[in-house]
């Protein structure tokens, strides 16, 4: 218990010691330590590096999780899973319950029918665009998130602790300076000679004694220096090296943004891919609107007949009709190659089936939507679909 108490004074009276160099140094009274202008970059850029990350860190997790509040319920529970050491339970994400209340309500409308086969298709499609959201999420937290938080919650933690412990180092040292600073001044007025006029012979005596205690306090007010001096360069050095790490720190997360970026782009091209079978799906469903004009007009109410619209189908059909693929000659001038960037089945004979990699002659002829192209493959001739090619010259 005493010795308790004993350590526990001893800490009180180091923390009171640095309160007083601290406060002396707010107001301009002491003199502080300066680190040298390299390891003041060394901190400056850690201490950058932890802003943009943590900033970097929590907006990607809003990139990924819109809206954190509507799965507080799902947080708790997969806080209790991990807590118990067992597997969280997979839970369908939105577009995976999108598809399946679309493919549910095909069922109950009739399959059959063009809306309930559509409704199936669509939410078919939404389940697989579900499904590459879910391994895009899994592959960003792994990849990229997981070392973000890593460093935030391990490394700098780790890096903030020897700071405050540098920082003590430093208040020591500069307090052991003015000790003995102090100490020095206190003994040079203890030495000076006093006037043998009005000075007493018991006074020289006191004198001396005092000369001598304060050299004592002087000797000892250095040792605390060259103690303090050794802990603090120690200190120093220990932080210096974490700090350097940083540069690998860097190093290590550009490494998981390539991944993040990689993750990304397989992830937006799984699903323009999904989209683009989708659209080719739905062209070769016969178009209701088509059969049954009155449809249109009786969703649109009564409208004059010189305002009337044609459905995209029927227009495409007129266009194609007056066009003539087969009669449309290539131009003198204006023909470019084009590579074929995924396969295309033609829905009809004035459209031209293509494969992947393959190269094709394109070109514009007067009158042809702007979504489209004339493609020509040695003696075969139609309609290519631009957003399926990549122009070459």
């Amino acid at each position: 218990m005493d010795f308790n108490v004993k350590k526990l004074a001893s800490d009180a009276g180091v923390f009171f010691t640095r309160a007083v160099q601290f406060t002396g140094e707010k107001f301009g009274q002491v003199e502080k330590t300066e680190l040298d202008a390299h390891f003041e970059n060394l901190l400056s850029r850690a201490d950058s590096t932890k802003n943009w990350t943590e900033k970097i860190f929590r907006q990607t997790e809003v990139l990924l999780q819109p809206n954190p509040i509507d799965h507080t319920g799902a947080r708790i529970e997969e806080f209790l899973y991990e807590k118990l050491d067992r597997t969280v339970p997979s839970r369908p994400n939105n577009g995976e319950l999108l598809g399946h209340y679309m493919q549910d309500a095909a069922k109950d409308f009739g399959p059959g029918t063009p809306y309930g086969s559509t409704l199936i298709k669509v939410g078919d499609c939404e389940r697989r665009l579900g499904g590459a959201q879910r391994e895009f999420l899994q592959t960003s937290a792994i990849s990229f998130l997981a070392p973000l938080r890593n460093f935030l919650e391990g490394d700098w933690r780790t890096i903030s602790k020897e700071r405050r412990l540098l920082e003590n180092r430093r208040l020591d040292l500069d307090s052991s300076k003015a000790r003995l600073k102090k100490a020095k001044l206190a003994e040079s007025k203890a030495a000076a000679v006093p006037d043998f006029q009005e000075t007493r012979p018991r006074n020289y005596v006191l004198s001396a004694s005092a000369s001598a205690l304060w050299s004592e306090e002087v000797d000892k007010a250095a040792h605390e220096l060259r103690v303090a001096q050794t802990e603090f360069d120690r200190q120093a050095e220990v932080t210096r090296l974490l700090l350097e790490g940083i540069s690998s720190t860097h190093v290590n997360h550009l490494r998981c943004l390539h991944e993040f970026v990689e993750a990304q782009t397989a992830y937006y091209k799984q699903c323009y891919l999904h989209m683009q079978d989708l659209q080719k799906e739905l062209g070769r469903f016969p178009n209701a609107f088509a059969g049954n004009p009155g449809l249109s007009m009786a969703s649109g109410g009564s409208s004059p007949q010189g305002n009337a619209t044609l459905p995209q189908d029927a227009a495409s059909a007129v266009e194609t009709d007056t066009l003539k693929i087969e009669e449309v000659q290539a131009p003198a001038t204006g023909t470019r190659k084009a590579k074929v960037l995924y396969d295309y089945d033609a829905a009809d004979t004035s459209e031209l089936s293509l494969l992947a990699d393959e190269l094709i002659t394109v070109y514009t002829v007067p009158g042809m939507d702007s979504d489209w192209l004339v493609g020509e493959r040695g003696n075969q001739k139609g309609r290519v679909p631009v957003t399926y090619l990549e122009l070459l010259s």
